[in-house]
């Protein structure tokens, strides 16, 4: 029964991450790309809080249950799968401390020159579009170790 709790945990909350994402990038990033440098640094220090509160609802369950799933399935044919989708979320955690957070920091405090805030938004988007992909590939990657 535990062993499924942290199943069930793990791929939800690795899709409920990828979809909170996918939102900002869509919803959001749409958004940014239409305003002009100044008015997304002027947007982005007023309300990048709100951005950053969401995301540990869906990241910590997420990681619970991957390292339960892995832990309690490390003797199974699964295991592979689940070390796998733990590489993934691991990736998008990296990715989002070494680029995201400090981008995030430089863009709310406004220290980014406005002739450098499209290009660095490109980059953002496009790494973030990178952190939605492995989310969801450790979603479906723990789909398919229960599936075995």
């Amino acid at each position: 029964m535990a062993r499924l709790f942290f199943n069930i945990v793990a791929i939800s909350g690795s899709a409920a991450f990828a979809g909170v994402m996918l939102a900002i990038g869509i919803i959001l990033g749409a958004y940014w790309k239409s305003l002009s440098p100044q008015a997304f640094l002027d947007w982005f220090a007023q309300n990048n809080h709100f951005v950053a509160q969401a995301i540990p609802f869906v990241v910590v369950p997420a990681l619970i249950g991957l390292a339960g799933s892995l832990y309690l399935g490390w003797n199974d044919a699964g295991r592979t799968l689940w070390l796998a989708a733990s590489a993934c979320l691991i990736a998008v955690l990296i990715v989002t401390f070494a680029y995201h957070l400090p981008s995030n920091a430089q863009f709310a405090a406004k220290t980014v020159p406005l002739d450098q805030v499209s290009g660095k938004l490109d980059t953002w988007l496009w790494l973030h579009s990178l952190r939605i992909i492995l989310a969801f590939a450790a979603a479906i990657l723990g789909i398919v170790a229960i599936a075995r």
